[in-house]
């Protein structure tokens, strides 16, 4: 199991394949490991070696003393791409690894080549400001969900409304909600997580090539919160995948897939 002492902290990481590194940093609550159904077979497949990260506060990665900030989940990645010595390299960033790469991109300009930001943001509307709030709330009454029903809120949030009028697709996710539920440990420790306001007027000093892809059906993180970050980073393109929710990376991987991919060899 490989981890790297980067600010602070031991950072749990894996690698797959060889060729041009690829670093995956995904989403609030998140494993390294959900890159590993869709993504990294598909990175590796076509020559690149694919590095999925255990954000920090996501075991076995430890949160290390005291809060910490999405700049510090930013320097733990620059450390780690520092470590590993592949610099500058794609990285490419799901939900909060979407804001932590572009906190990356206006700190560490040097260590990114290319980089891909996945139902992401610029800035905090209220709606989301109000769904931060109620969900700290919620991890601080202690309360538990029964899983059948913490599964049922999940897919109605996180999935496309073409999931969720598939029997069979939303029968097979509602199974593996149950079976796989919500870390509260993570949940603890993300929820005094300081995300940055509106950065958007910062993002137009970033010089690296990027990727903006939002999920229409994304209610997590709307497509025209994606779009502002894709019109505020010069020469940036932006890409938008029908029939996807916040999940769209594993709801259609494929066509996901084939985004980056393009984009890389572009």
């Amino acid at each position: 199991m490989p981890f790297a002492a980067v600010n602070g902290i031991s950072l749990h990481f894996e690698e797959y394949g060889t060729g041009d590194p690829v670093v995956l940093v995904t989403g609030s609550g998140g494993r390294g490991r959900l890159w590993t159904p869709h993504q990294v077979p598909a990175l590796v497949a076509a020559g690149y070696r694919a590095i999925t990260v255990d954000n920090r506060g996501v075991p076995p990665t430890a949160s290390g003393p005291g809060g910490f900030t999405v700049q510090d989940m930013a320097a733990d990645i620059a450390g780690l791409i520092e470590g590993l010595r592949i610099g500058p390299c794609r990285v490419v960033g799901f939900s909060l690894g979407g804001i932590i790469v572009q906190q990356l991109l206006l700190a560490r300009p040097d260590l990114v080549r290319q980089a891909v930001l996945m139902a992401t943001r610029g800035r905090v509307d209220v709606l989301r400001a109000a769904l931060a709030a109620a969900e700290a709330e919620f991890v601080l009454s202690g309360v538990t969900l029964p899983p059948r029903y913490a599964a049922v809120l999940r897919a109605m949030h996180y999935l496309s409304p073409s999931t969720q009028n598939h029997d069979q697709r939303i029968k097979d996710w509602l199974e593996l909600f149950e079976m796989s539920p919500a870390d509260p440990a993570i949940g603890r420790a993300h929820r005094d997580l300081d995300v940055p306001g509106d950065q958007l007027e910062q993002y137009r000093a970033i010089r690296a090539r990027c990727l903006v892809i939002g999920f229409a059906d994304d209610l997590i993180t709307p497509p025209r919160l994606c779009r502002e970050v894709a019109e505020h980073i010069p020469g940036s393109a932006y890409a938008e995948v029908a029939g996807c929710g916040h999940y769209g990376y594993l709801e259609e991987p494929g066509r996901v897939n084939s985004l980056i991919l393009d984009f890389f060899s572009g």
